[in-house]
């Protein structure tokens, strides 16, 4: 259910960055009243501004809603027990594992010492 959200999040998100990109700003309207050809748009003489706006506003709420439902479930998800500890008896077995340094106690580590060289 996290994966089709977080899916949806994402198309809702370029959706929106694309409509922002389409949408004219305030200063284009005071051309338009001067004959530059909004009469022939295919939102009608108004333009595609109300459209556009309105359509925007609703991505941007979709978006704000699969914002708080991701939210919710990474706090859901965090509450969730560990995975990845183990169990206290585990841990108390594995403290008689012979290591490296138990092996080693009986050896001589010390380095050879080259006899008969004089300088």
């Amino acid at each position: 259910m996290q994966v089709a959200i977080l899916m949806i999040h994402v198309v809702i998100a370029i959706a929106l960055v694309v409509l922002v990109l389409l949408q004219q700003g305030k200063g284009a309207e005071a051309g338009a009243a001067f004959g530059g050809g909004a009469s022939q748009t295919v939102f009608g003489s108004r333009g595609s501004g109300g459209f556009l706006a309105k359509f925007t506003a609703f991505l941007a709420a979709a978006f704000f809603a699969t914002s708080l439902a991701l939210a919710w479930y990474a706090s859901q998800a965090s509450q969730a027990p560990e995975a990845g500890i183990p169990d206290s008896r585990l841990i108390e077995q594995q403290r008689s594992v012979p290591t490296l340094d138990d092996s080693a106690q009986g050896m001589d580590n010390a380095a050879p010492v080259l006899e008969g060289s004089d300088d």
